[in-house]
């Protein structure tokens, strides 16, 4: 990869005395959507919140846009350009849909960002609900409205958990064409993402993660018909 915007070179980490990521190697061009897959339980979620700073490394280095970040705390990781969209959403319930997304704005420069009109704008769904609370929404409008918050702060990076866990079918399109349009717009992201023929579908390049490791790497196309690969890493066949 030429334009790396993300660079994680051998970053360990961990929970107390438990390391789980042994030394993780992972590149993100600039402009391209990367995909980090495994089973559960395997450091995905860890490695992300490395690098948006909830947790130390122990080792390793973190580089984005060419800067050392691997010491940040998550205010300053933001602040130098990466959102986060968590697993678990973190939507204000008791705020509407305008009050939440306006909370994504807080802490950051962001002027030369989308405005909360445009975020709505591009989630239909959101704008037919932009003065409901959050905690009548359902889990595909919580996830909308989690990303679209995550975008008025104008981020070069975004990473995204899970996005589409939990979701009904038809949702989980809905989000699959979110992300297309934000990579067509050029926006970088980074997904973790436990459904693999999404995470295949919507990432340029994927990598593999086992035990803490990155155990394989490659073009998403082409991982997609490595069934041997597919079965070795991950236990699952993607037929025709």
């Amino acid at each position: 990869m030429s334009d790396k915007l993300l660079s994680l070179e051998n970053v360990q980490a961990g929970y107390g005395l438990t390391q789980v990521l042994q030394g993780v190697n992972l590149d993100v061009e600039r402009g391209s959507i990367v995909s980090l897959v495994g089973r559960n339980g395997v450091g995905k979620t860890t490695t992300l919140r490395s690098i948006i700073g909830n947790i130390s490394p122990t080792g390793g280095t973190i580089t984005f846009d060419g800067k050392d970040i691997t010491s940040m705390s998550t205010e300053q990781t933001i602040q130098s350009g990466i959102a986060f969209v968590p697993e678990e959403r973190r939507i204000f319930s008791e705020l509407t849909v305008r009050e939440n997304i306006e909370m994504g704005r807080l802490g950051v420069d962001a002027s030369d960002g989308p405005t909360v009109d445009q975020i709505l704008d591009m989630f239909e769904n959101l704008k037919e609900r932009e003065n409901s609370h959050g905690s009548v929404l359902s889990g595909g409008e919580q996830q909308m409205l989690a990303i679209g918050r995550a975008l008025t702060a104008d981020p070069d990076l975004l990473l995204l958990d899970e996005p589409t866990e939990g979701l009904a079918p038809y949702v989980v399109r809905q989000i699959e064409e979110i992300i297309q349009d934000l990579h067509d717009q050029g926006m970088t992201i980074l997904v973790v993402e436990q459904n693999i023929p999404i995470a295949l579908d919507v990432s340029d390049y994927t990598y593999i993660l086992e035990k803490g490791e990155i155990v394989h790497e490659g073009m998403a196309a082409d991982v997609r018909e490595d069934q041997e690969v597919l079965d070795k890493h991950l236990g699952v066949g993607l037929a025709d």
